[in-house]
Formats: structure tokens, sequence, C-alpha cells
């Protein structure tokens, strides 16, 4: 239960990268995928996922730099779930929003191919 109740905090009290990159994926506007925020995947709050393709995406501020261990720990424990983690810098969603929903979308389609629920070619 503390885990939902800390996601719904999350969802309140969002970073400017989160705001800007939410308003791009939510309501399927990304190939038509239906994204999540802030969302419980014990034991951790991932900041987006698609459940539909197992893709999660990370949104690091500058004390990420600092637990480098930490984020590659859970990003293992995540890949062994059968998850994609895909990791930007907030700097990058601030300064170049672009190329992270390029690289979001490209990942998208890789694990279309992937899955064959997207003709390859």
């Amino acid at each position: 239960m503390a885990l939902t109740s800390n996601a719904r905090n999350l969802r309140k009290n969002q970073t400017d990268a989160e705001r800007l990159l939410w308003q791009k994926l939510r309501n399927r506007q990304l190939c038509g995928q239906k994204f999540r925020r802030q969302f419980p995947i014990d034991p951790f709050i991932v900041d987006f996922v698609c459940l539909e393709l197992k893709l999660i995406v990370e949104l690091d501020g500058s004390q990420h730099a600092e637990q480098i261990e930490y984020d590659q720990n859970r990003t293992e424990q995540l890949q062994q779930r059968g998850f994609k983690v895909i990791r930007f810098w907030n700097n990058d969603v601030l300064k170049n929003s672009t190329s992270v929903l390029e690289a979001i979308n490209m990942a998208i389609l890789n694990v279309l191919i992937s899955k064959r629920l997207l003709p390859q070619g």
C-alpha cells in the first residue's frame, strides 16, 4: 500500500522533465502505445511504463550520477522480469525533447518488431 501511496505522491509532484515527457506520452500519442507514469513495479516505482510492450522509460536527475550502482541493479532486476529499460537525463528531455522522443519511438518499434507485432522491412 505504501508503494501505491508513494507513486500517487510522485505523480502529484512531477519534475519539469517528467511533466514535459508525460505531455508527449499520454493518451497514446506515441505509436499508439499506452504509457503509465510513476507506476509501481514492486519494489520500485518506475517513471513511465508501457505494460503491453514491457518498456520502461526512466528519467535521471543529477542525483543519479552518484547512484550508478543502484540504478544498474534496479535495471537488471527489471530486465530479469522481462522489461526493457531506457534512461534519459532530465536535461536531455528539457533541452532536446525531440531526440528523446525519437529514441523512445525507436525503442517501441524495436520491441514491436522483436515481438513480431510489426512487419520487418
